[in-house]
């Protein structure tokens, strides 16, 4: 059983029902990486204390009301944590955005194998992990400012993933979001304000439209928005089509699904997304030390064959999806969602998706079984993306004219 299990009993005074199962992400929360990234950042209060309060809620409505504030609390943290407000608890640099991850995930642990002290069904345990996830990735946290002569930006990223991998990854697009959300930036075209949010790499949330019921109201206010995910080595790239294609590799959950995207009303379903990012501007710009790339190759099967190509000037008429521009796992995949959602809502606005560099560690630091959880260079490195990613939203920010 994973030591946060025995930990949430312990601090609960046995509030916990250590034999329901918990998931393989929050399995992984018991190895040492975790753990040192937990205490290194001052994040390892974050379970206990909602353990806690979780096993004095006496009724539905107050275990809401807990999983509510400690979602938000959660979330607000590492905000604050990333953009320097605070006294940092710890070492580890204030960029990293894998203490809200392994946080939530202390969270999300007691919150499935939580005895409450009322009758609580499944259906009601699903809810409440529900709010707690929205809550914990600023999804219900979006606000944006009312007025004339501000542009209004949505930004999104991911998760860590691949952690089987190498259990110390973490991922630019997190650190980004939490980097810039609630900003407000002060432009020669007038001020830019950026809201952000974090989304899991677990197809069976996309599969449930998670991306549609956090975008769908704020979408119609916003000015532009982007979707960031972290991509190939070396390189931004502004993707140009996506596609209505799963491709299979495995979640965070080690799950696979291959297949069309599912989404609502299939029968109107595209094939193919495209961006509207000004992606000749953005990528002419200086924006920092990456080479950034319109990225137009697509693979696709032509209309009246059965077998895949590979397209580099993205896709022909009446083609069948196999890989968007971002490839074909959830990066293209909320790409795809987004875009579509946009469409489906008439809306005129810029966007589309943006992969960033691969976070790397120092070359030194490249063994996950015997290498360190940061280093100088991954930092830097991490801290080079970030900047790169807010100058690209700039970029395009400043070809978008503010709402009147």
């Amino acid at each position: 059983m994973p030591a946060t299990a025995p930990a949430f009993a312990a601090e609960t005074g046995g509030c916990a029902d250590t034999a329901r199962p918990l998931t393989v992400e929050e399995q992984r929360l018991a190895g040492a990486v975790p753990q040192e990234i937990l205490r290194r950042s001052g994040f390892d209060s974050a379970a206990p204390r909602f353990a806690h309060a979780l096993c004095g809620a006496r009724s539905y409505r107050q275990a809401e009301q807990v999983i509510t504030t400690h979602g938000q609390h959660l979330w607000q943290r590492a905000v604050d944590r990333a953009q320097g407000r605070g006294a940092p608890d710890g070492d580890l640099s204030r960029d990293d955005d894998r203490p809200l991850y392994w946080a939530r995930l202390g969270l999300t642990g007691a919150l499935r194998q939580w005895r409450p002290a009322f009758g609580l069904t499944d259906a009601g345990r699903a809810a409440l992990l529900d709010r707690l996830e929205r809550g914990s990735r600023g999804q219900d946290a979006i606000r944006f400012p009312a007025g004339k002569g501000v542009r209004r930006v949505l930004v999104t990223g991911f998760d860590p993933f691949t952690l089987d991998r190498d259990i110390r990854i973490s991922n630019p697009s997190g650190a980004t979001a939490l980097a810039l959300d609630g900003t407000t930036v002060r432009t020669d075209a007038g001020p830019v304000r950026i809201e952000t949010a974090v989304f899991p790499v677990r197809w069976g949330d996309f599969a449930n439209g998670t991306v549609e019921r956090a975008l769908r109201p704020h979408l119609p206010q916003a000015d532009l928005f982007t979707t960031v995910s972290q991509g190939r080595p070396g390189r931004f790239d502004v993707e140009r089509f996506n596609g209505a294609w799963r491709g299979g590799f495995p979640d965070n959950e080690n799950l696979s699904s291959t297949g069309l995207v599912p989404v609502s009303d299939p029968a109107s379903q595209p094939q193919w997304t495209v961006t509207t990012l000004p992606y000749q501007k953005i990528v002419a710009a200086p924006t920092g030390r990456f080479p950034v790339y319109d990225n137009t190759q697509v693979t696709e099967i032509p209309a009246g064959a059965t077998t895949p190509v590979v397209r580099p000037d993205g896709p022909t008429e009446g083609s069948t999806a196999r890989s968007g521009s971002g490839g074909d796992y959830l990066s293209n995949e909320i790409a795809y969602r987004a875009t579509l959602l946009r469409d489906r809502l008439h809306l005129r606005i810029p966007g589309g998706h943006v992969h960033t560099p691969v976070l790397q560690f120092a070359p030194g630091n490249t063994d996950p079984a015997t290498g360190t959880i940061t280093d100088a260079e991954f930092v830097r490195n991490r801290l080079d993306i970030i900047a790169q990613a807010r100058t690209i939203i700039l970029v395009a920010a400043g070809t978008t004219p503010p709402r009147t």
